[in-house]
Protein backbone atom coordinates (compact mmCIF):
# COMPACT_ATOMS: atom_id res chain seq x y z
CA UNK A 1 0.00 0.00 0.00
CA UNK A 2 1.71 3.72 -1.04
CA UNK A 3 1.94 6.45 1.37
CA UNK A 4 -0.91 7.98 -0.61
CA UNK A 5 -3.28 4.77 -0.03
CA UNK A 6 -2.10 4.86 4.59
CA UNK A 7 -4.12 7.57 5.66
CA UNK A 8 -4.36 8.02 9.07
CA UNK A 9 -7.47 9.41 10.65
CA UNK A 10 -7.78 12.93 9.45
CA UNK A 11 -7.70 15.33 12.03
CA UNK A 12 -10.79 15.54 14.28
CA UNK A 13 -13.90 17.20 12.28
CA UNK A 14 -14.51 20.50 12.47
CA UNK A 15 -10.80 21.57 14.20
CA UNK A 16 -10.95 24.55 15.44
CA UNK A 17 -14.20 25.81 13.24
CA UNK A 18 -16.66 25.72 16.48
CA UNK A 19 -14.08 28.09 18.12
CA UNK A 20 -12.40 30.57 15.57
CA UNK A 21 -15.45 32.61 14.22
CA UNK A 22 -16.42 33.60 18.19
CA UNK A 23 -12.44 34.23 18.77
CA UNK A 24 -12.82 38.04 20.03
CA UNK A 25 -9.73 39.16 18.53
CA UNK A 26 -7.10 38.91 15.82
CA UNK A 27 -9.03 39.25 12.53
CA UNK A 28 -8.58 37.51 9.33
CA UNK A 29 -4.48 37.64 10.43
CA UNK A 30 -5.44 34.47 13.10
CA UNK A 31 -7.82 33.20 10.56
CA UNK A 32 -5.41 32.43 8.02
CA UNK A 33 -2.96 30.84 10.36
CA UNK A 34 -5.62 28.71 11.72
CA UNK A 35 -6.75 27.49 7.99
CA UNK A 36 -3.06 26.84 6.78
CA UNK A 37 -2.53 25.00 9.84
CA UNK A 38 -5.58 22.64 9.12
CA UNK A 39 -5.18 22.23 5.69
CA UNK A 40 -1.15 21.28 6.65
CA UNK A 41 -2.58 18.73 8.77
CA UNK A 42 -4.98 17.22 5.90
CA UNK A 43 -2.05 17.57 3.30
CA UNK A 44 0.66 15.26 5.85
CA UNK A 45 -2.14 13.38 7.01
CA UNK A 46 -2.69 12.22 3.05
CA UNK A 47 1.44 11.59 2.26
CA UNK A 48 1.37 14.68 -0.36
CA UNK A 49 4.18 16.92 -1.12
CA UNK A 50 3.84 20.41 -1.27
CA UNK A 51 4.93 20.37 -4.94
CA UNK A 52 1.67 17.72 -5.50
CA UNK A 53 -0.51 19.96 -3.66
CA UNK A 54 0.67 23.19 -5.57
CA UNK A 55 -0.05 21.39 -8.85
CA UNK A 56 -3.71 20.35 -7.47
CA UNK A 57 -4.46 24.61 -7.12
CA UNK A 58 -2.03 25.59 -10.59
CA UNK A 59 0.95 26.91 -8.11
CA UNK A 60 3.90 26.30 -6.63
CA UNK A 61 5.04 24.71 -3.48
CA UNK A 62 6.35 27.60 -2.41
CA UNK A 63 2.37 29.01 -2.75
CA UNK A 64 1.54 26.13 -0.72
CA UNK A 65 3.95 26.85 2.38
CA UNK A 66 2.92 29.99 2.32
CA UNK A 67 -0.35 29.12 2.67
CA UNK A 68 0.17 27.17 5.44
CA UNK A 69 2.11 29.03 7.36
CA UNK A 70 -0.80 31.69 6.88
CA UNK A 71 0.79 33.79 5.11
CA UNK A 72 -1.56 34.55 2.43
CA UNK A 73 -5.16 34.37 1.75
CA UNK A 74 -6.48 31.79 -0.79
CA UNK A 75 -9.03 31.87 -3.63
CA UNK A 76 -12.17 29.64 -2.27
CA UNK A 77 -11.60 27.91 -5.74
CA UNK A 78 -8.19 27.16 -4.50
CA UNK A 79 -9.09 25.76 -0.95
CA UNK A 80 -12.48 23.77 -2.63
CA UNK A 81 -9.85 22.12 -4.82
CA UNK A 82 -7.25 20.87 -2.31
CA UNK A 83 -10.32 19.74 -0.29
CA UNK A 84 -10.82 17.82 -3.03
CA UNK A 85 -7.30 16.44 -3.00
CA UNK A 86 -7.20 15.85 0.25
CA UNK A 87 -10.21 13.73 -0.02
CA UNK A 88 -12.99 15.96 2.41
CA UNK A 89 -16.36 15.29 0.90
CA UNK A 90 -18.77 16.19 3.18
CA UNK A 91 -20.50 18.99 1.88
CA UNK A 92 -20.87 20.62 5.41
CA UNK A 93 -17.48 20.16 6.44
CA UNK A 94 -16.16 21.35 3.03
CA UNK A 95 -18.32 24.44 3.71
CA UNK A 96 -17.18 25.36 7.08
CA UNK A 97 -13.20 25.53 5.49
CA UNK A 98 -14.71 27.67 2.68
CA UNK A 99 -16.43 29.73 5.13
CA UNK A 100 -12.83 30.02 7.04
CA UNK A 101 -11.16 30.93 3.84
CA UNK A 102 -13.91 33.40 3.21
CA UNK A 103 -13.53 35.22 6.64
CA UNK A 104 -9.82 34.95 6.48
CA UNK A 105 -10.62 37.19 3.32
CA UNK A 106 -11.80 39.99 5.02
CA UNK A 107 -9.86 42.62 5.65
CA UNK A 108 -8.57 44.17 9.22
CA UNK A 109 -9.34 47.43 10.19
CA UNK A 110 -5.37 48.26 9.82
CA UNK A 111 -5.48 47.86 6.42
CA UNK A 112 -7.22 51.62 5.99
CA UNK A 113 -3.46 52.39 7.05
CA UNK A 114 -1.62 50.54 3.93
CA UNK A 115 -0.36 53.88 2.75
CA UNK A 116 1.60 54.58 5.54
CA UNK A 117 2.16 50.48 6.98
CA UNK A 118 5.03 48.37 5.89
CA UNK A 119 3.68 45.30 3.99
CA UNK A 120 5.05 43.01 6.36
CA UNK A 121 3.84 45.30 9.44
CA UNK A 122 0.02 44.06 9.01
CA UNK A 123 0.90 40.55 10.38
CA UNK A 124 1.90 41.75 13.56
CA UNK A 125 -0.80 43.98 14.45
CA UNK A 126 -3.01 41.05 13.68
CA UNK A 127 -0.87 38.88 15.97
CA UNK A 128 -0.85 41.02 18.70
CA UNK A 129 -5.04 41.21 18.58
CA UNK A 130 -4.98 37.59 18.66
CA UNK A 131 -2.13 37.14 21.30
CA UNK A 132 -3.06 36.19 25.13
CA UNK A 133 0.39 37.16 25.91
CA UNK A 134 2.47 39.84 24.21
CA UNK A 135 6.65 39.58 25.68
CA UNK A 136 8.94 42.68 24.78
CA UNK A 137 12.46 44.01 24.93
CA UNK A 138 13.75 46.79 23.63
CA UNK A 139 16.73 49.11 23.97
CA UNK A 140 16.62 52.67 22.54
CA UNK A 141 12.97 53.22 22.49
CA UNK A 142 9.90 52.87 24.62
CA UNK A 143 7.86 49.41 22.97
CA UNK A 144 5.24 50.92 20.51
CA UNK A 145 2.08 49.38 22.73
CA UNK A 146 3.76 51.71 25.52
CA UNK A 147 4.12 55.09 23.48
CA UNK A 148 2.46 58.36 24.10
CA UNK A 149 1.43 60.20 21.06
CA UNK A 150 4.28 62.88 21.80
CA UNK A 151 6.80 60.79 22.22
CA UNK A 152 5.32 58.43 18.94
CA UNK A 153 5.67 61.09 16.79
CA UNK A 154 9.31 61.51 17.83
CA UNK A 155 10.52 57.92 17.35
CA UNK A 156 8.12 58.03 13.88
CA UNK A 157 10.23 61.45 12.76
CA UNK A 158 13.60 59.39 13.08
CA UNK A 159 12.55 56.70 11.34
CA UNK A 160 10.44 58.18 8.29
CA UNK A 161 12.88 61.31 8.38
CA UNK A 162 10.87 61.99 4.58
CA UNK A 163 7.56 61.62 5.62
CA UNK A 164 5.19 64.37 5.22
CA UNK A 165 3.41 65.65 8.23
CA UNK A 166 -0.21 64.15 6.98
CA UNK A 167 1.77 60.80 6.76
CA UNK A 168 3.53 60.92 9.68
CA UNK A 169 0.19 61.84 11.40
CA UNK A 170 -1.07 58.80 10.21
CA UNK A 171 1.65 56.61 11.37
CA UNK A 172 1.06 58.01 14.98
CA UNK A 173 -2.50 57.50 14.40
CA UNK A 174 -2.04 53.38 13.56
CA UNK A 175 0.15 53.43 16.54
CA UNK A 176 -2.40 55.03 19.17
CA UNK A 177 -5.39 52.64 18.14
CA UNK A 178 -2.83 49.13 18.21
CA UNK A 179 -2.97 50.20 21.62
CA UNK A 180 -6.47 49.86 21.87
CA UNK A 181 -5.50 45.84 23.01
CA UNK A 182 -4.61 46.99 25.75
CA UNK A 183 -8.23 48.61 27.11
CA UNK A 184 -10.12 46.04 26.01
CA UNK A 185 -12.10 43.07 27.41
CA UNK A 186 -9.82 39.64 27.01
CA UNK A 187 -6.95 41.58 25.33
CA UNK A 188 -3.90 40.04 26.21
CA UNK A 189 -1.69 40.64 29.13
CA UNK A 190 1.61 42.79 27.98
CA UNK A 191 4.65 41.56 29.94
CA UNK A 192 7.28 44.42 28.77
CA UNK A 193 11.38 44.61 30.02
CA UNK A 194 12.37 48.36 29.38
CA UNK A 195 15.61 49.20 29.04
CA UNK A 196 17.17 52.13 31.61
CA UNK A 197 18.89 53.87 28.38
CA UNK A 198 15.65 54.30 26.23
CA UNK A 199 14.35 55.70 29.83
CA UNK A 200 16.79 58.12 30.03
CA UNK A 201 17.17 59.33 26.67
CA UNK A 202 15.65 62.69 26.04
CA UNK A 203 13.75 61.67 22.94
CA UNK A 204 11.86 65.43 22.21
CA UNK A 205 12.68 66.94 25.13
CA UNK A 206 11.94 67.39 28.64
CA UNK A 207 8.29 67.54 28.15
CA UNK A 208 7.39 64.53 26.21
CA UNK A 209 9.83 62.82 28.19
CA UNK A 210 8.31 63.39 31.68
CA UNK A 211 4.69 63.14 29.71
CA UNK A 212 5.69 59.21 28.88
CA UNK A 213 6.84 58.44 32.52
CA UNK A 214 3.77 59.02 33.67
CA UNK A 215 2.31 57.20 30.95
CA UNK A 216 4.56 54.06 32.35
CA UNK A 217 3.52 55.01 35.68
CA UNK A 218 -0.85 55.10 34.57
CA UNK A 219 -0.23 51.65 32.38
CA UNK A 220 2.02 50.20 35.05
CA UNK A 221 -1.36 50.20 37.27
CA UNK A 222 -3.33 47.88 35.17
CA UNK A 223 -3.75 44.34 35.98
CA UNK A 224 -3.10 43.26 32.17
CA UNK A 225 0.18 45.11 31.87
CA UNK A 226 3.84 43.26 33.52
CA UNK A 227 6.40 46.24 33.52
CA UNK A 228 10.44 45.68 34.51
CA UNK A 229 13.06 47.99 34.18
CA UNK A 230 16.86 46.87 33.18
CA UNK A 231 18.75 48.98 34.98
CA UNK A 232 22.25 50.25 33.85
CA UNK A 233 23.76 48.41 36.95
CA UNK A 234 23.16 44.93 35.47
CA UNK A 235 25.49 45.07 33.01
CA UNK A 236 25.53 43.13 29.50
CA UNK A 237 22.04 42.20 28.71
CA UNK A 238 21.47 38.21 27.31
CA UNK A 239 19.08 40.11 24.67
CA UNK A 240 21.82 42.65 23.78
CA UNK A 241 21.63 42.26 19.75
CA UNK A 242 18.08 44.14 19.68
CA UNK A 243 14.56 44.34 20.53
CA UNK A 244 12.55 41.03 20.71
CA UNK A 245 8.67 39.88 20.51
CA UNK A 246 7.70 37.11 21.33
CA UNK A 247 3.74 36.07 21.45
CA UNK A 248 1.94 33.53 22.48
CA UNK A 249 -2.39 32.53 21.98
CA UNK A 250 -4.77 30.30 23.64
CA UNK A 251 -5.91 28.52 20.64
CA UNK A 252 -4.22 25.49 20.99
CA UNK A 253 -3.74 25.59 16.64
CA UNK A 254 -1.10 28.63 17.28
CA UNK A 255 2.26 27.76 18.38
CA UNK A 256 4.63 30.81 19.56
CA UNK A 257 6.00 33.12 17.45
CA UNK A 258 8.81 35.50 17.76
CA UNK A 259 9.33 38.86 15.54
CA UNK A 260 12.29 40.63 15.42
CA UNK A 261 12.01 44.10 13.76
CA UNK A 262 14.97 45.68 11.89
CA UNK A 263 15.42 49.44 10.04
CA UNK A 264 13.68 48.24 6.97
CA UNK A 265 12.07 44.70 7.70
CA UNK A 266 11.31 42.12 9.79
CA UNK A 267 11.89 38.24 10.47
CA UNK A 268 8.99 36.26 12.17
CA UNK A 269 10.58 32.79 13.68
CA UNK A 270 8.15 29.63 14.38
CA UNK A 271 10.18 27.14 14.35
CA UNK A 272 9.98 25.44 18.02
CA UNK A 273 13.53 25.33 18.78
CA UNK A 274 14.12 29.28 17.42
CA UNK A 275 10.96 30.15 19.63
CA UNK A 276 12.49 28.02 22.61
CA UNK A 277 16.05 29.59 22.01
CA UNK A 278 14.53 33.42 22.00
CA UNK A 279 12.02 32.42 25.20
CA UNK A 280 15.42 31.00 27.44
CA UNK A 281 16.66 34.26 26.70
CA UNK A 282 13.69 36.26 27.53
CA UNK A 283 13.39 34.75 30.71
CA UNK A 284 17.18 35.34 31.43
CA UNK A 285 16.30 38.78 30.75
CA UNK A 286 13.41 38.95 33.08
CA UNK A 287 15.31 37.55 35.88
CA UNK A 288 18.43 39.61 35.41
CA UNK A 289 15.48 42.61 35.59
CA UNK A 290 14.27 44.93 38.52
CA UNK A 291 11.39 42.82 39.37
CA UNK A 292 7.83 43.67 38.61
CA UNK A 293 7.14 45.16 42.35
CA UNK A 294 9.48 47.91 42.22
CA UNK A 295 9.26 48.90 38.64
CA UNK A 296 6.51 52.25 40.01
CA UNK A 297 9.30 53.32 42.72
CA UNK A 298 12.03 53.19 39.67
CA UNK A 299 9.59 55.48 37.71
CA UNK A 300 8.31 57.48 40.45
CA UNK A 301 12.10 58.53 41.17
CA UNK A 302 13.58 58.67 37.64
CA UNK A 303 10.06 61.30 37.38
CA UNK A 304 11.47 62.93 40.28
CA UNK A 305 14.94 63.62 39.01
CA UNK A 306 13.59 65.60 36.05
Amino acid sequence: MSARQAVPAQPERGGPFGRVPDHPRGGPTILRIVLGTQLRRLREAHGITREEAGEAIRGSHAKISRLELGRVGCKERDIADLLTLYEVWDPQEREEYLQLARQAGNPGWWQKYSDVMSPWFDRLIGMEEAASVIRTYEVQFIPGLLQTKNYAREVIRLGHPRDSEQQAERRIDLRMRRQDILHVQHGPRLWAVLDEAALRRPLGGHAVMREQIEHLIAVNRQSNVTLQIAPFSIGGLAAAGGPVTILRFSEPDLPDIVYLEQLSSSLYLEKREEVEGYMVVMDRLCAMAEPPDRTGLFLENLLNEM
